[in-house]
């Protein structure tokens, strides 16, 4: 049986047979040559949908030197992977693009890499490519992967090198325009909940936070880390409250923060946005589920996965994308301040 198809499926012979063409016109068809006459490509395309035939991946790898499979690989828990929206939308994007191409995904969960498990995976040469998304400073087997293969970035790398690519959103502008919005709605005493600081997004949108009040005169009243989780935003207020602090607005650096704040604060007696305002950041499912309805700063996160899917699809076509592509954010007005 020849290698280049799938056992018990119709083989490339037969197909050939079945065509009127040679063996490698049926290849060349497969592996998506040009050198083929249209004639012969239509005659090749009827044959394999009347045969049912399926190349086979493994030896079209072997071919090519190519395995047709990219890793995206997110440096967290799985906790926070499936209880973040954020990540159901990147996924989505990356899928959406990859879809259309050969390339298939393998998914990586890992908020370290003990004994270099996916380090190892991705080195060996099972893939030809990674994706990796919310990486944190600590997170050193990143570097090791993206030193082996083409790698693209969902957001900043934690230590930006000329030579990286990657996919962002403008975290600092995002954040600026959120406090902004809580200035010129007439609101003064305020307080954030960030992101972990050893995050870029983290970082930039404290700084657009810190940009904001600074413009307007205004000191920060608070800063508490909720670590982009609604158990972490939730514990954050409670820290903010237990120190006698009472803002009367909240730049919250996720909708997920956002909500867990939101909870803490009603169970104080405290109503919003009657006595504190709430901006968010995302604009995932949650800010239109919490009650009030969340203002929010909107991250295109399913055209992000797109992006980033696509630039390292151009990368491993030998095309030269650009190496940085920051996307807009947008405020989104509801009920919360």
């Amino acid at each position: 049986m020849s290698l280049e198809t799938v056992r018990g499926a119709a083989t490339i012979e037969e197909v050939a047979a079945a065509a009127g063409v040679s063996r490698s016109t049926v290849s060349r068809v497969v592996n998506g040559s040009t050198a083929v006459s249209p004639e012969a490509l239509e005659a090749v395309q009827r044959a394999i949908a009347e045969l049912n035939y399926v190349p086979n991946r493994a030896a079209r790898s072997l071919a090519s030197r190519q395995t047709h499979a990219v890793a995206l690989i997110v440096p967290e828990d799985t906790n926070r992977f499936f209880g973040d929206p954020f990540f159901a939308a990147i996924v989505s994007g990356i899928h959406s693009c990859l879809n259309k191409s050969d390339y298939v995904m393998n998914l990586f969960i890992a908020s370290d890499d003990p004994g270099d498990k996916t380090t190892s995976y991705v080195r060996s040469g099972a893939v030809d490519g990674a994706i990796i998304v919310s990486h944190h400073s600590t997170d050193l087997f990143v570097e090791r992967i993206a030193n082996t293969v083409p790698v693209v970035y969902g957001g900043r790398p934690v230590r930006e090198r000329e030579k990286d690519y990657y996919v962002d959103v403008d975290n600092v502008r995002g954040a600026k325009d959120a406090v902004t919005h809580l200035i010129e709605s007439g609101y003064s005493q305020i307080a954030t909940i960030t992101g972990p600081l050893t995050m870029p997004a983290g970082i930039d949108r404290l700084e657009g936070f810190r940009q904001a009040l600074e413009a307007a005169g205004l000191s920060e009243l608070a800063v508490e880390d909720g670590g982009f989780s609604a158990e972490g935003g939730a514990e954050a207020m409670r820290r903010m409250l237990a120190r006698g602090i009472r803002p009367d607005a909240l730049f919250v650096a996720s909708d997920l923060m956002a909500q867990g704040a939101m909870g803490v604060l009603n169970a104080a007696g405290l109503r919003v946005p009657s006595d504190v305002a709430i901006v968010g950041f995302d604009d995932s499912p949650v800010a239109s589920t919490v009650s009030p309805r969340l203002t929010t700063m909107r991250q295109p996160s399913f055209a992000q996965g797109e992006r980033m899917a696509q630039v390292l699809l151009d990368r491993l076509a030998g095309k030269h994308p650009r190496h940085v592509t920051i996307l807009e954010t947008e405020l989104v007005l509801r009920d919360s301040v």
